[in-house]
């Protein structure tokens, strides 16, 4: 457990989640191994420079690391309107029937019951897709669509890795390999669980002979995920929807980790998210919407493995929560100054919880 404690809670606003990064320090592409990338060990008070292949040495035996399963599906997909007008596809959720919800970006919105010709339309070997209407969620941004086959196997004949919009190059046949994690099998994210993209077989080899066990949930992540809040006051931001599911295999591991002392390390913040969800809620799957800020109470999590994330974000928001305000802006001044790659093909942290006051 780390050494630092936590602060007397204050009220804590957007501003205090800024901060000047380097674009530079914008990872582009991954590392060229995928344990090789570096490691900020934040466990404690005394920050460490580690390689990311050490994390086993930080671990002890009968601790449970849960990683999020999910699958980085093909969701961006290109097309155009009767008219002639371009448009992009971002399709979020697939739904029974052909059915999907996806964010459209188009100079003109197509009315109800438009048609769409994606990838040349189903005449020239791509599909069509008609506009039912828009889909009721938080931030009005998504639409509701019908598609002419099975959106999967469209995606992956058709789709490109949607890339986060801070990595600039087109989608290639790397980004296809690395921007998925080794053990991905629950297809339905638009983003990768970056945190667990270090991981290589070799890693989860070393881990087991140390006697560290394995658990997965999913979560699949949407485009929210990156999205800045907007509001000064915390308590006005509408947080993403997001789908979770905590199979019972996961919560029997956790209850026996638990009762022998060891210790639940999340790897990434939608593990996190998942795992706290499920005991807040009481839900083992479903949608959530939880919002972790300063001031959360966390019942599951007790180290957590994340990469670096985007100033004013709600993941800022979460680990800022979990290890200690005062302790994370520390940590993000020592990645900067000493060139750590930061975002979704950058490198990584380990974090204790803080303990509460």
């Amino acid at each position: 457990m780390a050494s630092h404690s936590a602060p007397l809670a204050r009220p804590f606003t957007l501003s205090d989640f800024d901060f000047e990064l380097p674009p530079a320090l914008i990872a582009q592409h991954p590392a060229a191994e995928r344990s090789g990338s570096r490691l900020l060990d934040g466990s404690s008070s005394t920050m460490v420079n580690r390689i990311f292949r050490e994390l086993p040495e930080l671990l002890n035996a009968g601790d449970l690391l849960v990683f999020n399963d999910t699958k980085v599906i093909k969701a961006r997909i290109f097309g155009e309107k009767a008219s002639g007008g371009k448009l992009e596809l971002l399709i979020e959720r697939v739904l029974p029937g052909h059915e999907v919800v996806a964010h459209m970006k188009v100079s003109k919105k197509p009315l109800v019951g438009g048609r769409m010709f994606m990838a040349g339309g189903s005449a020239q070997g791509g599909f069509d897709a008609v506009l039912l209407g828009r889909w009721p969620d938080a931030n009005g941004q998504l639409f509701h669509l019908q598609l002419s086959d099975e959106p999967h196997a469209l995606m992956e004949k058709h789709g490109h890795v949607p890339l986060p919009p801070y990595i600039t190059h087109t989608d290639s046949e790397e980004d296809a390999q690395r921007y998925q994690t080794v053990f991905a099998r629950a297809p339905g994210a638009v983003a990768a669980p970056t945190a667990a993209l270090h991981f290589d077989e070799a890693l989860l080899a070393q881990l087991e002979t140390r006697g560290v066990q394995r658990a997965s949930v999913t979560l699949h992540v949407g485009a929210g995920t990156f999205q800045p809040v907007k509001t000064e006051n915390l308590a006005d931001h509408t947080m993403h929807r997001e789908w979770y599911e905590v199979p019972e295999a996961t919560q029997n591991a956790i209850a026996e980790c638990k009762a022998r002392g060891g210790q639940v390390v999340a790897v990434g913040t939608t593990t996190v998210r998942t795992l706290e969800s499920w005991v807040q809620s009481g839900q083992a799957s479903g949608d959530t919407q939880i919002f972790i800020t300063p001031g959360f109470e966390f019942k599951v999590v007790d180290r957590l493995v994340t990469n670096f994330h985007l100033p004013k974000s709600t993941l800022m928001m979460l680990v800022s929560a979990f290890a200690g305000y005062e302790h994370i802006m520390g940590l993000y001044r020592h990645a900067i100054a000493n060139e750590y790659r930061f975002f979704s093909y950058g490198d990584a942290m380990l974090l204790s919880r803080v303990p509460r006051p």
